[in-house]
């Protein structure tokens, strides 16, 4: 008994230590599995700098580990070292790759340690610079009016605007009146969409909010419960709800992610960490410019984080099995 009481107190000893110790000199990587230049890239550079300021001598950088819809990026975390210098940012595709991907390497809620939301961010739905339609609903006459003759693009299976895409025309009930075109990143699709090759897409604000206010894409709507109205670029366009898609309220969330195992000192100073951060006014201002809400209630907390995933897992799963497409 008292052999195992000693052993207890070293292993408690040994974890305050490590958590004090953290990270001394070793870099923090926070995996984007996305290219570098996309939305959640911009999102996780921003956090990084965050949390950098926060822990004294310390260095935050993002490694961007893209393919196949942020699963290799995802995978090459929930099998690293479980000691808090490899961490996830991942966005809503944490719940979608299990419906996509029915054979998944890795397993979402069980082979990571959750750390927290980080924001939510709106999408947005745009046009390249030549269609006649101004309005959504004269967008929505249109494409129907021009059956299997458009197109719409997203930065690839499993990617944010992958899923806007398919619940917005699962909603519309236009899936079979344009034909998909994907692309291996956000930025090539952007591009696409500005040079006129491609018709629509479906994008997070961070993407797409200086393009909007440049005039280098038409937008016709975003697609929160009611139109962004405090945004002064986005207030000027309306909710898919409130042109009648009912209950449509989408946001592309960012959770912050560790492997399975990693010391619970280690995770919660993170976790602190990561709160302190989502109330850096930089941090703020620069989310709030994209259109970006950063988290404020309880899925901050590791426990409520899980539970909210999970949940979105589910209704996900509906939406992707309803469609009948899956990545493999």
């Amino acid at each position: 008994m008292k052999q195992w009481i000693a052993l207890a107190t070293l292993a408690a000893v040994s974890v305050g230590a490590n958590a004090q110790s953290f990270p001394g000199n070793k870099p923090v990587a926070i995996v984007v599995p996305f290219t570098a230049g996309g939305p959640t890239d911009r999102v996780a550079r921003d956090l990084a700098e965050a949390m950098r300021k926060l822990i004294p001598g310390s260095n935050f950088v993002v490694e961007n580990t893209a393919g196949a819809g942020g699963t290799i990026g995802a995978n090459r975390v929930a099998k690293a070292a479980p000691d808090g210098h490899t961490l996830l940012l991942f966005h809503i595709g944490m719940a979608a790759t299990p419906a996509l991907y029915r054979k998944l390497s890795y397993k979402p809620l069980e082979d990571f340690e959750f750390l927290g939301m980080v924001n939510d961010v709106p999408m947005t739905l745009i046009g390249k610079p030549q269609l006649p339609a101004n309005t959504y609903r004269d967008f929505e006459n249109y494409i129907r009016a021009n059956a299997g003759k458009l197109n719409i693009a997203h930065a690839g299976l499993g990617s944010a605007s992958h899923l806007c895409g398919l619940l917005w025309q699962s909603n519309v009930q236009t899936k079979d009146a344009m034909t998909t075109i994907p692309f291996g990143g956000t930025a090539p699709a952007m591009t696409a969409l500005i040079g006129g090759q491609v018709d629509m897409m479906c994008d997070q604000t961070t993407n797409t909010t200086a393009q909007i206010e440049g005039g280098r894409v038409k937008a016709f709507a975003v697609t929160t419960a009611k139109p962004l109205s405090n945004h002064p670029v986005l207030k000027h366009y309306p909710s898919l709800q409130e042109m009648g898609m009912k209950n449509f309220n989408l946001t592309i969330w960012h959770g912050l992610y560790a492997p399975k195992g990693t010391p619970p000192a280690v995770t919660k100073l993170l976790n602190d960490t990561l709160k302190k951060a989502l109330k850096d006014p930089e941090f703020v201002k620069k989310n709030e410019g994209l259109g970006a809400i950063v988290v404020t209630d309880n899925r901050t907390d590791p426990a409520e984080h899980k539970k909210f995933v999970a949940a979105e897992m589910v209704k996900i799963k509906a939406a992707v099995d309803a469609a009948g497409k899956y990545a493999d």
